[in-house]
């Protein structure tokens, strides 16, 4: 059971000095409102967000957050911005998308920043952070908690994470496996909750049993404290023994501060619409509560007026000077889609003397070893790889008990969180290798996948790739039913920012998995169960003479796995497949007494995809098969033979065929049925001869 602890505020008042800043960082933000307001048609092309009425809460944190510490801010975070040590210029460059733009170059939302400098609070990109962000932020708290109970941290003044949320993304599920986690592991974060009572045109009383300090009371071990968000007495008092807590206490605290609404939800869904409560918010106004406080400590009015004026003076200059930056130019759509990767050749030795053939589940298990036992920043997590079990597979079986369970253990059945938690360990120079447990499973962790994970490097303008492993057991084995053996890689590859590998044979998993590791990207790797073990009959192949612990196998590099030479009198055929396929087209090939007529190309991953070894196959052969597990419609493979039949259609002898798994919403339990579902050889053999006959 954790311990609950409980916090205990200081009454004191902040100094002169701490109360100037705070005063300037609120007329800064108040003067940006203002202007955007009065220059609404030049600054609406965009569509933007203010921090009008949350600028005290938001003040209180950006003040004392350190250059260690990570920070993520959600889009009506412009004053934290400000408080850490953000310009108005560097803002408005963000809300006029121009090319200087610190955080994206011109690539994303107003407040919504990714920052990278030496003397500020780290800032891994994040999306619209409507909830999202609390697991890549959890991720960053749990990367800290991995280092420190390794060593790998050793810093005098522990780091910590802040989350900021609006109230109404609290009710998404993700938060749910976000605070979780925190409590479970005690992690040092801060979810900071700015509640105003409103999402956009509803309320709180429509949308929430509770709030958000009410909700956390179900996670034990997160403590929770609400507070007036418009007092910066109590605000910077509760934040300053919030932070000094989790600084050295090292657990989660979340703190719920309400708020009111004093802008529009953003420029383009105006308060006026539909608000019934304007009267009431401007009542709570934060900005005359600080002038209060300021002239009741010494302050005169005067100084306040000219803080006030200086704030407007900087601003107007500094949007007149954002006016005049540059646009980005064409060119730079087309950069840091990726990172770049050290791994672009084939190194190693593949079939090392007297070594013995393994099967295809044990080269990952041996890869993922190697790598632990030389880094110490690889770790491995997801549900049930830890010491019991070591994988449902069996392809984690070991490791907890040679590296300990900090470096492999087990989730909760949390898909999300254990996707999206990678772009936090990534963020502080981990490599974590994750798995769902099943294709099937991976649905939950698309919008981290997606959102997250693999538009990290490019809306960031290449300052936060995220490099992490997804490793992902795919594809129609034993009659696993609907729920274990769907084939997905449609979907997946459909998500650009992914590095994507589909082996059929153990020495690729292992050469593929090594160039995974060092590769700064996301990889996806699709790990069909069938190959595992090579039970299923025809996959022998899968099998493999273990590579040596320094072969490497680029993305990008497809095998031509049969080859065969240009022949003009007999027809002949390029066969495109992956994964399960492989075994498929080879046996086919074998049965019909083809092989010396039918070229194999093992795609090997797809994406990066070698089209340069499938346009050159497929223009000697004449005739082509694309060979896939998927159901063929509106899929990867569909898109592939489109992309075949375009670029090589002088040298084509007939249309480029696809066979693939019937086009029915499930593969079912029942064996038969599973059988008539997906493809054999036999069906295979039967798309050659109908194509060889055209």
């Amino acid at each position: 059971m954790i311990k609950e602890k409980t916090i205990k505020v200081s009454k004191t008042i902040p100094e002169r000095k701490i109360l100037q800043q705070a005063f300037t960082n609120l007329c800064t933000a108040r003067a940006m409102t203002h202007l955007y307001e009065e220059n609404f048609k030049t600054v609406s092309k965009y569509v933007h967000a203010t921090s009008r009425g949350h600028e005290v809460i938001q003040t209180a944190v950006g003040m004392q957050l350190k250059p260690q510490d990570y920070a993520f801010p959600y889009y009506r975070d412009d004053s934290m911005l400000l408080a850490i040590g953000m310009q108005p210029y560097e803002l408005m460059l963000q809300v006029l998308a121009k090319r200087d733009d610190p955080f994206s170059g011109g690539r994303t939302y107003y407040s919504h920043p990714s920052l990278k400098e030496d003397d500020k609070p780290k800032i891994p990109h994040q999306s619209s952070a409507t909830g999202m962000q609390a697991i890549p932020a959890t991720g960053v708290a749990l990367g800290f908690w991995y280092k420190e109970a390794e060593g790998l941290e050793t810093a005098e003044e522990k780091p910590i994470v802040v989350c900021s949320l609006g109230d109404a993304s609290v009710t998404e599920g993700e938060i749910a496996e976000a605070f979780q986690m925190a409590a479970l592991k005690q992690l040092p974060i801060l979810y900071l909750v700015q509640d105003n009572g409103w999402d956009i045109s509803a309320n709180a009383a429509e949308t929430r049993a509770q709030n958000a300090y009410e909700y956390a009371a179900g996670f034990h071990g997160l403590e929770a404290v609400t507070i007036d968000g418009t007092d910066f007495e109590t605000s910077h008092n509760t934040i300053a023994e919030v932070i000094n807590t989790i600084r050295t206490e090292r657990r989660p605290v979340l703190v719920h501060a309400k708020v009111p609404l004093l802008n529009h939800h953003t420029s383009g869904v105006r308060m006026e619409w539909y608000r019934d409560d304007l009267e009431e918010s401007r009542a709570r106004d934060p900005y005359p509560k600080m002038k209060t406080l300021l002239l009741d400590n010494g302050f005169s009015k005067s100084e306040l007026q000219q803080i006030e004026q200086d704030c407007e003076i900087k601003v107007k200059e500094h949007y007149k000077k954002a006016l005049a930056a540059e646009d980005p130019r064409p060119e730079d759509l087309f950069t840091h889609d990726f990172a770049p990767t050290p791994v672009e050749h084939e190194s190693g030795v593949r079939e090392p003397e007297n070594a013995e053939k393994v099967v295809m589940v044990d080269c990952a298990l041996f890869a993922i070893e190697e790598l632990m036992a030389k880094h110490k920043e690889c770790l491995l997590y997801g549900q049930d790889v830890g010491g019991r079990l070591g994988g449902v597979f069996r392809e984690a079986a070991t490791l907890a008990q040679k590296f300990g369970d900090n470096r492999v253990f087990n989730t909760p059945i949390q898909e999300a969180f254990i996707v999206g938690s990678t772009v936090g360990m990534s963020a502080v120079g981990l490599k974590p290798i994750v798995e769902v447990q099943f294709a099937d499973y991976i649905w939950p962790g698309l919008n981290q996948l997606f959102t997250e994970v693999s538009r990290s490097n490019y809306l960031s303008n290449g300052k936060w790739p995220v490099s992490m492993i997804l490793r992902v057991p795919i594809g129609a084995y034993g009659s696993g039913g609907p729920y274990h053996s769907s084939s997905v890689e449609s979907v997946v590859t459909n998500i650009r920012g992914l590095k994507i590998a589909y082996p059929s044979n153990g020495a690729d998993l292992k050469g593929l998995m090594k160039a995974a590791y060092y590769d700064p990207n996301p990889v996806v790797i699709f790990e069909h169960k069938g190959l595992y073990w090579s039970k299923v009959p025809g996959t022998k192949g899968a099998t493999s003479v273990e590579p040596a612990e320094d072969y490497i196998l680029p993305f990008g590099k497809a095998w031509v796995l049969q080859e065969i030479w240009k022949q003009e009198d007999v027809e002949t055929l390029s066969i495109i497949t992956y994964g399960m396929g492989v075994h498929w087209a080879m046996n086919a090939a074998a049965e019909l007494g083809m092989k010396d007529r039918i070229e194999v190309v093992d795609l090997r991953t797809l994406h990066p995809l070698d089209y340069e070894t499938v346009m050159k196959s497929v223009k000697k052969c004449g005739k082509c098969l694309v060979v896939t597990e998927e159901p063929s419609e509106n899929s990867f493979s569909r898109a592939l033979q489109g992309r075949i039949q375009e670029e090589c259609f002088q040298d084509l002898d007939g249309p480029v065929m696809i066979i693939g798994s019937e086009n029915m919403p499930a593969i079912p339990l029942n064996s038969t049925l599973e059988q008539t579902m997906i493809p054999s050889v036999e069906k295979v053999k039967a798309k050659i001869e109908a194509i060889m006959a055209y």
